[in-house]
């Protein structure tokens, strides 16, 4: 029987809490019940297993970043829409470590057909390179290019891995105009520069 008061909804933000205070790879259904104070056994009518809760704080926590992505590229586009993009997306990052974490893990497939946050995502990533003028399959090839290296530059930023002189921020918008430069000269599939 379910615990009064516990729902999946509470579950995921409290999970997205301590993901944020403890790291997503201390996330467990233990620390979980703890922080509610009853047995790990209360949750199980909640949430089927870790990976259940892992995968719900995933698309949670997707679903926040995606919204913070929209509100800041509503009505740009071009190089204001991929710094806009950027900005928020680093910020979310810097800002929710766990929960950032929480939205690289890899999710079935199933799921993906079925999540309203990641058609979202995907609407929004690809409306913003379409204003380069890119089609499939450079699309998808421009979104893994933005991914790694945000994904890389946070992930070095937060673990501390930029130890020069040089301000992070300055780096960051330095490498934002280099996407821009990048995706404003894409190599064309099909096309050839001879």
């Amino acid at each position: 029987m379910a615990r009064a008061g516990l729902t999946v909804e509470r579950l995921v933000e409290a999970a997205a809490e301590l993901a944020d205070e403890a790291g997503f790879d201390r996330l467990s259904v233990s620390a979980l019940a703890r922080r509610f104070g009853v047995k790990d056994a209360s949750l199980y009518s909640h949430v089927r297993n870790l990976q259940d809760l892992r995968t719900r704080l995933a698309l949670y926590a997707g679903g926040e970043l995606i919204d913070r992505i929209a509100a800041a590229v509503a009505g740009r586009a071009g190089k204001e829409a991929l710094t806009a993009f950027a900005g928020a997306y680093r910020d979310y990052a810097l800002e929710h470590p766990g929960r950032y974490a929480a939205t690289q893990i890899r999710i079935d497939q199933a799921l993906i057909a079925d999540s309203p946050t990641l058609r979202r995502t995907a609407e929004i990533t690809y409306g913003m390179l379409r204003g380069y003028g890119l089609t499939e399959p450079d699309l998808t090839d421009a979104v893994r290019l933005l991914r790694s290296t945000f994904h890389g530059y946070c992930v070095l930023e937060s673990a501390g891995g930029f130890g020069a002189g040089r301000d992070v921020r300055a780096s960051w918008d330095k490498a934002v105009d280099a996407l821009h430069l990048a995706l404003t000269h894409w190599p064309r599939e099909g096309k050839s520069d001879d």
